[in-house]
Protein backbone atom coordinates (compact mmCIF):
# COMPACT_ATOMS: atom_id res chain seq x y z
CA UNK A 1 0.00 0.00 0.00
CA UNK A 2 2.76 2.49 0.87
CA UNK A 3 5.57 1.53 -1.48
CA UNK A 4 8.10 3.96 -2.90
CA UNK A 5 6.66 6.82 -4.99
CA UNK A 6 3.04 5.74 -4.77
CA UNK A 7 0.64 8.68 -4.48
CA UNK A 8 -0.19 7.70 -0.89
CA UNK A 9 3.50 7.66 0.04
CA UNK A 10 3.99 11.00 -1.70
CA UNK A 11 1.02 12.39 0.23
CA UNK A 12 2.38 11.22 3.60
CA UNK A 13 5.98 12.35 2.98
CA UNK A 14 5.03 15.79 1.59
CA UNK A 15 2.52 16.31 4.39
CA UNK A 16 5.06 15.51 7.11
CA UNK A 17 7.90 17.54 5.56
CA UNK A 18 5.81 20.67 4.95
CA UNK A 19 4.14 20.38 8.36
CA UNK A 20 7.54 20.22 10.06
CA UNK A 21 8.86 23.11 7.95
CA UNK A 22 5.91 25.33 8.87
CA UNK A 23 6.10 24.47 12.56
CA UNK A 24 9.83 25.29 12.58
CA UNK A 25 9.11 28.64 10.88
CA UNK A 26 6.54 29.45 13.59
CA UNK A 27 8.94 28.46 16.36
CA UNK A 28 11.50 30.78 14.77
CA UNK A 29 8.93 33.59 14.53
CA UNK A 30 7.85 33.18 18.16
CA UNK A 31 11.44 33.15 19.43
CA UNK A 32 12.95 35.76 17.12
CA UNK A 33 10.19 38.19 16.17
CA UNK A 34 7.90 38.39 19.19
CA UNK A 35 9.63 41.24 21.01
CA UNK A 36 10.09 43.40 17.88
CA UNK A 37 7.75 45.56 15.78
CA UNK A 38 6.99 44.67 12.14
CA UNK A 39 10.15 45.17 10.03
CA UNK A 40 9.98 46.37 6.44
CA UNK A 41 12.08 45.09 3.51
CA UNK A 42 12.45 45.75 -0.22
CA UNK A 43 10.96 49.25 -0.16
CA UNK A 44 8.12 48.09 2.14
CA UNK A 45 6.89 45.39 -0.26
CA UNK A 46 7.67 42.69 2.30
CA UNK A 47 7.14 42.92 6.06
CA UNK A 48 8.03 40.44 8.80
CA UNK A 49 6.71 40.63 12.34
CA UNK A 50 5.08 38.44 14.97
CA UNK A 51 1.29 38.35 15.21
CA UNK A 52 -1.28 35.98 16.63
CA UNK A 53 -4.55 35.44 14.78
CA UNK A 54 -7.47 34.10 16.79
CA UNK A 55 -9.75 34.10 13.76
CA UNK A 56 -9.58 32.42 10.39
CA UNK A 57 -8.40 33.96 7.12
CA UNK A 58 -7.85 37.72 7.66
CA UNK A 59 -9.05 37.33 11.29
CA UNK A 60 -12.54 36.33 10.14
CA UNK A 61 -14.38 35.05 13.21
CA UNK A 62 -11.79 36.45 15.61
CA UNK A 63 -14.50 38.37 17.49
CA UNK A 64 -16.60 35.24 18.12
CA UNK A 65 -16.80 34.05 21.72
CA UNK A 66 -13.90 31.77 22.62
CA UNK A 67 -16.11 28.69 23.01
CA UNK A 68 -17.52 29.15 19.49
CA UNK A 69 -14.02 29.70 18.06
CA UNK A 70 -12.84 26.45 19.66
CA UNK A 71 -15.77 24.51 18.20
CA UNK A 72 -15.32 26.06 14.74
CA UNK A 73 -11.54 26.29 14.44
CA UNK A 74 -10.49 23.24 16.45
CA UNK A 75 -13.46 20.86 16.35
CA UNK A 76 -14.91 21.42 12.88
CA UNK A 77 -11.57 22.11 11.18
CA UNK A 78 -10.05 19.04 12.85
CA UNK A 79 -12.92 16.85 11.61
CA UNK A 80 -12.63 18.37 8.13
CA UNK A 81 -8.88 17.67 8.00
CA UNK A 82 -9.43 14.10 9.16
CA UNK A 83 -12.06 13.69 6.45
CA UNK A 84 -9.62 14.90 3.79
CA UNK A 85 -6.94 12.50 5.02
CA UNK A 86 -9.35 9.54 4.90
CA UNK A 87 -10.56 10.58 1.44
CA UNK A 88 -7.04 10.91 0.05
CA UNK A 89 -5.80 7.63 1.52
CA UNK A 90 -8.83 5.77 0.10
CA UNK A 91 -8.80 7.45 -3.34
CA UNK A 92 -7.99 4.77 -5.94
CA UNK A 93 -7.40 7.32 -8.73
CA UNK A 94 -5.00 9.54 -6.78
CA UNK A 95 -2.03 10.75 -8.84
CA UNK A 96 1.28 12.06 -7.50
CA UNK A 97 0.52 15.69 -8.45
CA UNK A 98 -2.89 15.50 -6.76
CA UNK A 99 -1.27 13.84 -3.74
CA UNK A 100 1.12 16.82 -3.47
CA UNK A 101 -1.78 19.28 -3.76
CA UNK A 102 -3.78 17.53 -1.04
CA UNK A 103 -0.64 17.21 1.12
CA UNK A 104 -0.08 20.98 0.99
CA UNK A 105 -3.66 21.65 2.04
CA UNK A 106 -3.56 19.05 4.83
CA UNK A 107 -0.14 20.11 6.15
CA UNK A 108 -1.05 23.81 6.15
CA UNK A 109 -4.40 23.17 7.77
CA UNK A 110 -2.95 20.77 10.32
CA UNK A 111 -0.13 23.15 11.21
CA UNK A 112 -2.56 26.00 11.84
CA UNK A 113 -4.84 23.58 13.72
CA UNK A 114 -1.90 22.52 15.92
CA UNK A 115 -1.18 26.19 16.63
CA UNK A 116 -4.73 26.68 17.86
CA UNK A 117 -4.55 23.59 20.08
CA UNK A 118 -1.15 24.52 21.55
CA UNK A 119 -1.38 28.34 21.50
CA UNK A 120 -4.65 29.11 23.30
CA UNK A 121 -6.65 29.26 20.08
CA UNK A 122 -4.24 31.52 18.19
CA UNK A 123 -2.25 30.93 15.01
CA UNK A 124 1.23 32.42 14.69
CA UNK A 125 1.46 34.71 11.65
CA UNK A 126 4.48 36.76 10.63
CA UNK A 127 4.46 37.67 6.91
CA UNK A 128 2.85 40.57 5.06
CA UNK A 129 3.24 41.75 1.46
CA UNK A 130 1.89 44.64 -0.55
CA UNK A 131 2.51 47.94 -2.26
CA UNK A 132 1.53 51.13 -0.46
CA UNK A 133 -1.84 50.74 1.20
CA UNK A 134 -2.71 47.64 -0.85
CA UNK A 135 -1.52 44.85 1.45
CA UNK A 136 -2.34 41.31 2.40
CA UNK A 137 -3.28 40.45 5.92
CA UNK A 138 -0.55 38.97 8.10
CA UNK A 139 -0.12 35.30 7.20
CA UNK A 140 2.25 32.35 7.60
CA UNK A 141 3.84 29.65 5.47
CA UNK A 142 1.00 27.20 6.19
CA UNK A 143 -1.39 29.69 4.57
CA UNK A 144 0.84 29.71 1.47
CA UNK A 145 0.81 25.89 1.42
CA UNK A 146 -3.01 25.85 1.60
CA UNK A 147 -3.35 28.37 -1.24
CA UNK A 148 -0.76 26.56 -3.38
CA UNK A 149 -2.51 23.22 -2.83
CA UNK A 150 -5.92 24.70 -3.68
CA UNK A 151 -4.46 26.30 -6.82
CA UNK A 152 -2.94 22.97 -7.82
CA UNK A 153 -6.27 21.16 -7.30
CA UNK A 154 -8.03 23.72 -9.49
CA UNK A 155 -5.35 23.48 -12.17
CA UNK A 156 -5.27 19.67 -12.25
CA UNK A 157 -9.07 19.50 -12.14
CA UNK A 158 -9.22 21.87 -15.10
CA UNK A 159 -6.68 19.74 -16.97
CA UNK A 160 -8.67 16.56 -16.29
CA UNK A 161 -11.87 18.22 -17.47
CA UNK A 162 -10.15 19.41 -20.65
CA UNK A 163 -8.75 15.94 -21.32
CA UNK A 164 -12.17 14.36 -20.76
CA UNK A 165 -13.83 16.80 -23.18
CA UNK A 166 -11.11 16.16 -25.77
CA UNK A 167 -11.53 12.38 -25.39
CA UNK A 168 -15.33 12.67 -25.67
CA UNK A 169 -15.10 14.73 -28.87
CA UNK A 170 -12.65 12.32 -30.53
Amino acid sequence: MFTKNTPKTVFIVVTLLTLIFDQLSKIWAANSLKPWPMASYFNDVFRIGYAENHGAFLSLGGAMPESMRKVAFIGIVGAFLLGIIVYVLRDKKLTNPMAVAWALIVSGGTSNWLDRVLNDGGVIDFLNVGIGSVRTGVFNIADMFILAGAGMLLFYGWQEERAAKKAASS
